[in-house]
């Protein structure tokens, strides 16, 4: 994680809520770890703080949890927290995509094939950080397509609570392909005005995302019975 440059406060407080929710997203802040603010502020080279207001903001998108007597702590959820979440994003996605097939603009197209170029590029050079921002937005980009603020909001809340799982599900080679692909299909569904095989693309996407996610973490449950 590169320092933060000293710049003007509000691009400073800015800079370094995107670090630390990078940080979290990315999985450098293990899910249940406390986020420890002079540590934060050491590694980042900031004070302590445009820490605490980025903390803050964290709390409000759901990537950190604020426990009495603990402090900040990193999401962690169970097994059924991440079942149930992406199901319910699922049809989140599903509905914005078919909103987004319906109302979606020329300009909004090109923005988002310009996105998918940069995304594929990510793609191939294994940069999966990069990918991962361009992804995000993507799929942030359709969501606003659909013309649904109340959607809009509600996306973005359920979203950020496993955001890091959806990072992490791209790690598999061969799932991270299929990913690849996925999008492309939407793209197509896109240009087609097809607001049926967009929903159905959407959900399946994130279904798929879902399935190795509940895989990894199974895996790694069984890893540590293993050492135990």
């Amino acid at each position: 994680m590169a320092l933060i440059e000293q710049t003007g406060s509000q691009n400073l407080h800015e800079a370094t809520f995107q670090a630390l929710r990078s940080l979290l997203v990315e999985g450098k802040i293990a899910p249940g770890s406390k986020l420890n603010e002079r540590e934060l502020a050491e590694r980042l080279n900031v004070s302590r703080t445009p820490i605490r207001e980025a903390i803050r903001r964290l709390a409000a998108d759901g990537l950190v949890e604020l426990i009495a007597n603990r402090g900040a702590i990193a999401i962690q959820l169970s097994l059924a927290d991440v079942i149930h979440t992406f199901d319910v994003i699922a049809e989140l996605e599903g509905y914005s995509g078919e909103l987004a097939a319906k109302n979606i603009n020329e300009s909004t197209l090109s923005e988002l094939e310009a996105l998918q170029y940069e995304m594929m590029a990510s793609y191939a050079r294994r940069d999966l950080s990069s990918y991962y921002k361009l992804n995000l937005g993507i799929h942030h980009l359709i969501n606003q397509a659909a013309n649904n603020p109340v959607l809009t909001k509600v996306f973005s809340q359920v979203n950020a609570r496993i955001e890091a799982l959806r990072f992490r599900s791209n790690q598999d080679g061969v799932k991270w392909e299929k990913a690849v692909e996925e999008h492309q299909e939407m793209l197509d569904a896109l240009k087609a005005r097809d607001s049926a095989r967009m929903r159905k693309v959407m959900i399946s996407h994130v279904t798929n995302k879902r399935d190795v996610v509940i895989q990894l973490l199974k895996s790694e449950e069984m890893a540590q019975v293993c050492k135990s």
